[in-house]
């Protein structure tokens, strides 16, 4: 093959096999495509296909889609220069070189599940960092640049882009975080953002819940990181200031989010302070709606990364979630000077624990539980097969000893109380809540006998003198999903002696 110039663009003509843990970065057991079926917008087999364009744990989002007045067009992903991006769709590179403001950027066209065209776009990459040239078939998980710092950019970082119709073709932008959730994209003519951001962790907000000129921003600052959902965030504002502008508190907090003037000002691993000009105003505040909001969000992904860096270290032990809301009280300093839950002052006590407890609890009643991108209740049908599909969705969800509840997994998975908790709140749309344990669940609904359970019924097991320590979702036919120690969730046989109850009657 020609050669490039440098050893960099030559990267490309080498054949390249790594064998790693498969991460977002990895196409995984995807089918196999053919170089040959490749149209004038780079479709390959049709798979419509997708994935982030970095490494989970490799970047914090710096800037979010419609920040600067709504002239943000992308996200932007703060990650080290020289960090790998990749591409995520199959397509045909349109576009790889010099572009004004970019630096160096690289286009990718693709087809939709529809047919229709998309590019992903790409940009501030350094020159020797661009390993792709026009006209290139490039497939999902292709190393195709590296980060770079370079064109009208403050700090080392990727903007993506997704637009449909195509960059070079007269198309809109559209948020990406809301299309790498799994969000489709919209037909021509339909409207280009997708405020809800369906399929995020921003969409599992409810309408109406908070102020309306707030919604859209507790949506984006919730699609930051996946530990952080805007439900959280809200509930988290409620607590800090009841939605009201202009606050000041006793200890000089402020703002809708009540940030102390020196962590507002603090820098997170972007670079960048964690209050920033998100509404495109022309000044970072804390009194601003958007700023406060966003800076919030990015607190609280950056502590919610730390706190799980200590977990993974074995310094601190407990539920991540709680442990990132109280770090938000606290500080982190205090979760990992007590291994967990802060407990080392009077405060702890009396303040802390009280308010994460307060979130904690608030949390579910600013949750839609039909916008999350899964399994959608349907309240005209049966709630028994309802709960065994939206159980199957979690097939796979690794065990975790107290993991699990109504907002899914905890800590990355479930135990097996965790996991029927979470699937009856999800397929009864958050009407139906269930106590955290084997044995309080025996309490709740109607005990049927086994021969006549159906699809949907909840299955017990191992009854000691307090009760059944175990439970599962039986499926018929013998089967039953349960979270199990050694696999997580999986559909096994059922146990010797289990008994069944039905929820809901």
């Amino acid at each position: 093959m020609e050669d490039r110039g440098d050893s960099a663009r030559n990267h490309t003509d080498r054949v390249q096999v790594t064998i790693k843990e498969q991460t977002a970065t990895s196409a995984g057991a995807t089918p196999e495509v053919s170089l040959a079926a490749v149209n004038e917008a780079g479709r390959l087999n049709g798979l419509g296909r997708r994935q982030y364009p970095l490494a989970a744990g490799t970047f914090t989002v710096s800037d979010v889609f419609g920040s600067r007045g709504g002239g943000h067009l992308g996200v932007d992903m703060a990650a080290s220069d020289g960090t790998p991006i990749y591409a995520a769709a199959d397509g045909l590179v349109v576009a790889a070189g010099p572009a004004s403001g970019f630096g160096e950027w690289v286009i990718i066209d693709s087809l939709d599940e529809s047919g229709r065209r998309y590019s992903t776009v790409y940009g501030h990459m350094w020159s020797n960092g661009v390993f792709v040239r026009t006209g290139d078939v490039v497939r999902m998980g292709q190393h195709i640049a590296n980060v770079g710092n370079n064109g009208q950019s403050t700090g080392a970082h990727l903007h993506f882009e997704v637009v449909p119709g195509g960059r070079l073709t007269g198309g809109s932008q559209v948020d990406p975080i809301a299309w790498l959730g799994g969000a489709s994209l919209p037909a021509p003519g339909a409207a280009v953002y997708c405020e809800n951001g369906f399929g995020t962790a921003g969409g599992n907000l409810a309408t109406g819940k908070v102020p309306a000129e707030l919604e859209i921003w507790y949506r984006r600052a919730g699609s930051l990181c996946p530990e952080i959902s805007a439900s959280l965030l809200a509930a988290q504002g409620q607590a800090e200031s009841g939605f009201r502008r202009g606050l000041t508190s006793p200890a000089g907090a402020q703002g809708l989010a009540q940030f102390l003037p020196g962590t507002a000002r603090s820098l997170a691993p972007d670079g960048q302070p964690y209050v920033i000009d998100a509404d495109g105003n022309g000044s970072a505040s804390v009194w601003d709606d958007g700023d406060a909001i966003i800076g919030q969000g990015r607190y609280m992904c950056t502590i919610a990364a730390t706190v799980k860096g200590w977990m993974q270290e074995g310094k601190v032990s407990g539920d991540l979630t709680a442990l990132t809301i109280a770090a938000y009280n606290a500080g982190e300093g205090a979760v990992l000077a007590s291994g967990g839950m802060p407990s080392q002052y009077a405060a702890h006590f009396s303040e802390t624990r009280p308010y994460v407890a307060r979130i904690l609890a608030a949390e579910a009643s600013f949750r839609s539980v039909t916008s999350g991108g899964r399994f959608i209740p349907d309240a005209a049908a049966d709630l028994g097969p309802q709960i065994a599909e939206a159980g199957r969705e979690w097939i796979g969800t690794p065990y975790v000893f107290g993991g699990g509840g109504t907002s899914g997994p905890t800590n990355g998975g479930f135990d097996a109380a965790g996991f029927t908790t979470a699937a009856v709140f999800s397929a009864s749309g958050g009407t139906i809540t269930l106590p955290n344990t084997a044995e309080q669940q025996w309490e709740r609904g109607a005990e049927v006998e086994l021969i006549k359970a159906k699809a949907g019924d909840l299955v017990f097991g191992t009854f000691g003198p307090r009760g059944p320590a175990t439970v599962g979702i039986y499926l018929g036919n013998g089967k039953m999903l349960h979270a199990e120690s050694d696999r997580g969730v999986a559909e096994v046989p059922l146990l010797n002696g289990m008994k069944a109850r039905r929820i809901g009657q």
